[in-house]
């Protein structure tokens, strides 16, 4: 069953061409990945299929009869609007009383003096949830939510960070009761923690899925095939990221070997119209149409495969640094308690950690910037730090990328000792030539962060220190990086949630758990999530079996006793069978209370409160009316 199609479809932005008469669909249940260079129109795409930017030309096609959700990267919430009705504003039945219901527990919550107006408002609630049997939606609502950490639901977005809005606005795309869910870069403001999780939840959602994403580790295992953009026109591969990079290398290849002949073939056909006379027959005019349409062919862009720049180091001395019980602390909040290291010569280490724990923490410690409880770092005499922060670069004066990158160096020295240009070493990682005139303050500020990075770079560090490196770049840029830092020989100490690029780069990792102790695991990754899965099934199984033992000597000791009830067992005995009698009935009378619709809002909780209560009571004394019935008998 077909969801989307989009015919033909074609987009400029002045002079610049995005895509021409690209053809595509979206089948029932197909999940895809839309992948591009940045400012090549993944975005715009997606705008135009979400119907709010239009195409030159073509046209986009959404089956009638089902609903499509779009988490587009720039939000249009209202400020003042509370994060509740941000979140629950489509209009249907069981969102509206999902968010009636949650408004009513939130101003509960908060200390609201129940009145009778909020007491009826609570009870028409209930009664709505309960006739749109919408409980299951409200759970669903709720895991969400908590997954991304939204606990204060009444707080109005204006108030939020960019992080906290973005999990907002992912948490409201996902909640959506949804047909066609239409992403664009689901991850950013993640940790791995919630990355991992919308990933299992993704890929069990019964969902059409279109999304643009550049984690490639995410997208490998979301996703079944894959949308490219290239010089306007559109590529699909039917399989995995390591699918696609094997069949785009045999496409590139091939079209390269059709550019050549046509190139020898022009040269030929150059000749001919460079020596013969003015074309007169019609056979001779057909010739010369001919040739300008080869010329046209040969003078279009052709892919090549990028050959890397590996950047040569400072010489490092033997002394790289050493950290020595280190500690540090925010208030009572330990983050770093009693940690040693000493780093070696080449070593890629890798920090992860959910948000909150440390990491940026850390680096800024090692870089000065911070100083620490206890402890001390000491760095070796020939250490040359190339640091990549999160706070980004700070420019004097609206100057052109070209002289600010010239102000660090002209020139930069290649593994081979080769010299490159500072402009070649930008048109490398899409910095292209006519770009590089561009004013610093109209770049994108994934552009800023792009040129932050490589002028880090290009400072011939021999330790860097990289804080989220990956955020906002394209695939293409991902993969140059990571081919030079993969031939980096200094250290490198990288803090990412992108999980492909870590397991290409790093040979162990620091994993901060958040309890001030920061474990040192040598691997990758992979290497450390397979190892932590299997630790948390070997403790799962300990914990059974540690139960089944309990159990199995509990009935051992009561084989070894004598069945028969003490006096004091057996007066125990008899006094359980008239309090579980009692309890029974306080069940049900609660349970008649809580629907009788007659009860305030402070009864309603109050009863529900001891519902739990009896129900807690009730669980615990049968198990030893039980146990009791069972040597009695």
């Amino acid at each position: 069953m077909n969801y989307l199609t989009v015919e033909k479809l074609s987009k400029t932005y002045g002079e610049k061409l995005l895509f021409q008469e690209i053809t595509f669909g979206l089948e029932k249940g197909q999940k895809s990945a839309l992948i591009a260079k940045n400012g090549t129109g993944k975005s715009t795409l997606l705008n135009i299929i979400a119907g709010i930017e239009q195409p030159d030309e073509g046209q986009v096609v959404i089956r009638k009869d089902i609903t499509v959700s779009y988490l587009s990267q720039i939000d249009d919430f209202a400020d003042e609007t509370s994060v509740l009705d941000t979140i629950f504003d489509t209009d249907t039945p069981e969102i509206r009383a999902v968010r009636e219901y949650e408004t009513c527990l939130a101003l509960a919550g908060e200390g609201v003096a129940i009145d009778p107006e909020l007491e009826e408002r609570m009870h028409r609630a209930i009664d709505e949830m309960d006739r749109l049997n919408a409980w299951d939606f409200e759970n669903k609502a709720k895991e969400i939510l908590s997954k991304f950490g939204i606990h204060d639901i009444l707080k109005s977005v204006g108030e939020l960070s960019g992080g906290q809005r973005k999990k907002t606005a992912l948490a409201k795309t996902l909640i959506a009761d949804t047909d066609l869910l239409i992403l664009d870069e689901p991850t950013n403001h993640l940790d791995i923690e919630m990355i991992e999780w919308m990933e299992s939840y993704l890929t069990h959602a019964n969902v059409t899925l279109l999304m643009v994403t550049h984690d490639r580790h995410f997208l490998d295992q979301v996703c079944n095939d894959i949308f490219e953009i290239e010089n306007g026109k559109l590529y699909h591969y039917r399989g995995k990221y390591d699918y696609y990079l094997e069949k785009k290398a045999e496409r590139i290849t091939m079209e390269n070997t059709e550019h050549e002949k046509l190139k020898q073939l022009y040269l030929k056909e150059l000749e001919w119209v460079h020596t013969s006379p003015q074309a007169r027959t019609s056979k001779s005019r057909a010739r010369i149409q001919g040739f300008e349409q080869l010329k046209e062919a040969v003078s279009r862009k052709v892919e090549k495969q990028a050959e890397g720049f590996h950047v040569e180091p400072e010489r490092i001395g033997n002394k790289i640094l050493e950290i020595n019980n280190l500690d540090f602390s925010y208030g009572d909040h330990v983050l770093i308690d009693d940690f040693s290291y000493i780093f070696k010569r080449g070593e890629k280490c890798g920090i992860v950690g959910p948000n909150g724990t440390g990491k940026s923490t850390f680096l800024k410690l090692i870089m000065g910037l911070l100083k620490p409880n206890g402890g001390k770092i000491v760095a070796g005499q020939t250490i040359q730090f190339g640091y990549y922060s999160q706070e980004g670069m700070q420019i004097k004066g609206n100057r052109r990328i070209i002289d600010i990158v010239k102000e660090q160096a002209e020139v930069i020295r290649t593994e081979t000792g080769n010299y490159v240009g500072a402009s070649q070493f930008l048109n490398h990682f899409g910095f292209k030539y006519e770009q590089q005139y561009t004013y610093f303050e109209d770049l994108s500020g994934g552009e800023k962060r792009k040129l932050y990075l490589l002028i880090t770079l290009m400072r011939n560090p021999n330790f860097l220190i990289l804080d989220e490196p990956t955020n906002d770049f394209d695939i293409d840029t991902l993969n140059k990086i990571e081919d030079l830092l993969y031939h980096f020989p200094g250290c490198v100490l990288i803090v990412s949630h992108d999980r492909w690029f870590m397991n290409k780069i790093v040979d162990h990792i620091f994993v901060f758990n958040g309890d001030g102790k920061i474990k040192d695991f040598y691997g990758n990754y992979t290497d450390y999530k397979l190892a932590r899965d299997k630790e948390l099934r070997i403790e799962k199984k300990a914990e059974k079996l540690q139960r089944k033992t309990e159990t199995k000597e509990t009935k051992t000791s009561k084989r070894d006793t004598s069945n028969k009830l003490t006096f004091k067992e057996k007066k125990e005995f008899d006094e359980l069978g008239l309090e579980i009698d009692a309890l029974e009935k306080e069940k049900k009378e609660l349970l008649e209370k809580m629907n009788s619709g007659t009860g305030n809002g402070e009864e309603l909780v109050t009863w529900s409160q001891r519902y739990q209560e009896v129900s807690d009571l009730l669980d615990e004394k049968s198990m030893r009316w039980l146990e009791l019935s069972e040597r009695e008998a």
